[in-house]
């Protein structure tokens, strides 16, 4: 089976076929992550991974999973963009990739902090401290595109219609906004084995602490959300990836990223649910067995929409 392998939905029926990617994705251009020792948390934030080195290398590595996955860096049908704005930016390498791709273009780059620091970003990107609960601090009708992805574990449910509704708000006439989440319900690994489903209900549970989705909900209803912002022209379009290696070596990858990020996870499951956390260890590997056994799929979704043109 070939590493690009997955099956693809749309709802409704995409008008607009995804663009190129910015460059060929290379299996050798980030290293595998390799997470060990102690872990840095936010104390004071819903956001449930750690913000240190280990999760650096993580996120980059994510990065060109779902640059492979989605075949370029995004699905909007933006033409020549003057502003760009990625909300929650990580390590900034998608920034980056944008800023490289449109260089006559400002691309700015928002979070919490600023977890990595570029020795030579590109000159057209800046990163700027925000946090999106809290408003954006920038005026209204500003970018052409705004992108945000895989938020769900830093966004409580019940704020996710003012959040996009914010987005929309700094979004230019005639521009884009497009969101890119991940399935967060059991529903959304299938099919599983008993392992797998013993830790998905362990997340689930911390998850449900801090008010973050444990459904699926904000998966399925990224279209609705920009709808209700008053965005039109929305598209919305269901990826199912392989999860481990009988899905080649992009099912391998995303298991590896699935386990990694789970491992990040683990401290917070067994201090806040009373367990070991070489009990939740040992789960997270059999669940990424588990994998292979079951032909597992995950499910991710991406979708956009377009800012009406002011009317005089």
């Amino acid at each position: 089976m070939p590493w690009w392998f997955f099956r693809r939905r749309s709802r409704p029926a995409a008008s607009q076929t995804a663009p190129a990617a910015a460059s060929g994705w290379q299996l050798g251009e980030v290293a595998l992550p390799r997470l060990h020792g102690s872990r840095r948390y936010l104390q004071e934030q819903p956001y449930l991974l750690p913000k240190d080195l280990g999760e650096v290398n993580r996120l980059d590595f994510q990065h060109y999973i779902l640059r492979a996955v989605l075949r370029g860096n995004y699905l909007a049908p933006i033409q020549q963009p003057r502003r760009i704005l990625d909300v929650g930016c990580g390590t900034g390498q998608w920034a980056f990739e944008l800023a490289q791709q449109f260089p006559q273009a400002q691309v700015v780059g928002l979070d919490l902090e600023q977890v990595k620091a570029a020795t030579s970003p590109p000159p057209n990107y800046r990163f700027v401290q925000g946090d999106v609960l809290k408003g954006l601090p920038f005026d209204s009708d500003h970018f052409d595109f705004v992108h945000q992805r895989l938020l769900w574990l830093a966004i409580p449910l019940q704020a996710w219609p003012d959040l996009v509704r914010e987005l929309a708000r700094v979004t230019a006439p005639s521009g884009w906004v497009e969101l890119v989440e991940f399935g967060t319900g059991t529903t959304d690994f299938a099919p599983t084995g008993p392992a797998t489903e013993r830790y998905l209900h362990l997340a689930g549970q911390l998850a449900a602490l801090r008010g973050l989705d444990t459904e699926g909900v904000i998966m399925r209803s990224l279209d609705r959300y920009l709808r209700d912002a008053g965005l039109t022209r929305v598209e919305y379009q269901f990826f199912e990836v392989p999860l481990g290696q009988w899905g080649g070596r992009l099912g391998s990858l995303l298991a590896l990223d699935f386990r990694e990020s789970s491992k990040g996870l683990s401290g917070a499951i067994a201090a806040h649910l009373q367990i070991p956390e070489q009990e939740v260890l040992d789960l997270i590997e059999s669940a990424a067995s588990e994998f292979d056994e079951f032909h597992t799929r995950y499910r991710l979704a991406v979708a956009y929409g377009s800012k009406p043109p002011t009317t005089h």
